[in-house]
């Protein structure tokens, strides 16, 4: 059902109560018909930001590195300059050094190379859904939406399962820094300027860094299969040998980008999915067309609602002046929901081909562990749907205080077996 619409004037996507409340979709239809280019200013003396909210205009921004840089950083905050290089991660990198850290662990997360760990997949859902559902009343997100994928990332760097409590908890203080269920220091707060040097500005990164360094000082020159003994050991191809905080950086972002997102495509999924019984019959019923049904859930979740560029030089989109070092940001999910590319898009519709959403981006910072992703979120629901006699949801639904991720925190539900 299409959201009630909000006038342009009461628009403001840095207030992050209106993601809170599930309003944003509004506000990006609003945004898409009326003012596809828009200027949000933003609290605390921060410069504000232009949102790109149509489907076409958010692709040719990621399609275009040179004029909208991801050297500037992604999310809104504003790092001190002194600070970028220390921070900078692939996802803050553009043309060839970004390729060549890409490229470090790419092969690793190729369909091909997936298709050997299926059945290894498998037994990990199996795992986490038989678990789960030995209780009448579980939060599907801690019971099964965080559980799985958090798995997968344990197997995946090659750690033991009592880390896996912890992974949760720095994934959740990172990606919530602007949530105080989950930041012991929130990211606008006076407490985090001396954090001003960390991802997020927020300690837990110095607990990612310190646990992922004991991993790599483990590890250096074996011939270990884990990430974390192929970034240690590989060289990239543009022959420069990762620094220390292009490695701490790194392996941060695969804790936090190997849980938060998939965790939430898989939440926001199965919400869809009960509030649309008919397309969870489909679903349950033709998992031989799991693979077309897992684009539109990717579609109707969008876990990640935004990442920002700057702007190298002056340009003009839709008559608005953006200004060289404006803050440009690309709203996906706005993008997802664009009736110019997507028929009737607030239905859910798990037959809908072609599928071209930008739940994973569209240009050079496409989505590293996309496939992974779509693998994970297809042998879930494989997994539960048979299993489930029904389920039903028992209280409200919890979300993120954020704008960057679309994130739940609590989902009640209660269950019954087959």
């Amino acid at each position: 059902m299409p959201p009630t619409p909000v006038p342009l004037e009461q628009i403001d996507l840095s207030d992050l109560e209106v993601f809170v409340r599930n309003e944003a979709w509004g506000m990006f239809d609003t945004l898409r018909r009326e003012a596809p280019v828009h200027w949000n200013p933003e609290p605390g003396g921060n410069a504000g930001f232009w949102s790109i909210t149509r489907y076409a205009d958010v692709q040719a921004v990621d399609k275009d590195p040179e004029t909208f840089t991801s050297r500037g950083f992604t999310n809104l905050e504003e790092p001190p300059a002194e600070y970028l290089d220390l921070r900078r991660s692939m996802l803050e990198s553009d043309g060839p050094r970004h390729q060549a850290l890409r490229k470090l662990l790419m092969r690793d997360f190729s369909v091909a190379t997936l298709r050997r760990y299926e059945d290894f997949l498998r037994g990990l859902a199996t795992l986490t859904v038989e678990t789960a559902l030995a209780q009448e009343e579980i939060d599907f997100v801690d019971a099964i939406a965080a559980d799985y994928p958090i798995q997968v990332l344990a197997r995946l760097l090659d750690v033991p399962n009592e880390v896996i409590p912890q992974l949760i908890s720095w994934g959740n203080e990172i990606v919530g820094a602007t949530d105080p269920d989950y930041a012991r220091v929130m990211i606008d707060s006076p407490e985090a300027e001396q954090y001003k040097h960390l991802p997020f500005r927020s300690p837990a990164s110095i607990e990612i860094f310190e646990y992922g360094r004991a991993l790599a000082a483990e590890r250096k020159g074996g011939d270990g299969d884990d990430l974390v003994s192929k970034l240690v050991n590989r060289i990239p191809e543009d022959g420069v040998p990762l620094s220390a905080s292009d490695y701490d950086n790194y392996f941060l972002l695969l804790v936090v980008a190997g849980n938060e997102t998939t965790r939430q495509a898989i939440s926001h999924s199965m919400k869809a999915l009960m509030d649309n019984p008919e397309q969870l019959a489909y679903l349950r019923d033709t998992p031989e067309k799991s693979q077309v049904a897992v684009e539109e859930l990717l579609r109707h979740a969008s876990p990640v609602y935004h990442f920002r560029r700057t702007a190298t030089r002056d340009v003009e989109m839709h008559g608005q002046q953006i200004r060289q070092g404006d803050k440009v940001v690309m709203w996906f999910a706005s993008g997802n929901r664009d009736d110019a590319m997507f028929d009737d898009p607030y239905r859910l519709d798990l037959t809908r081909f072609p599928n071209d959403h930008m739940t994973f981006g569209k240009g050079p910072h496409t989505c590293l562990g996309a496939n992974l992703a779509r693998l994970e979120i297809r042998i879930m629901f494989e997994t539960l749907l048979p299993r489930l006699a029904s389920i039903e949801q028992t209280g409200d639904i919890v979300r993120v205080r954020s704008n960057f991720v679309n994130g739940i925190k609590r989902f009640p539900v209660r269950v019954a077996v087959k």
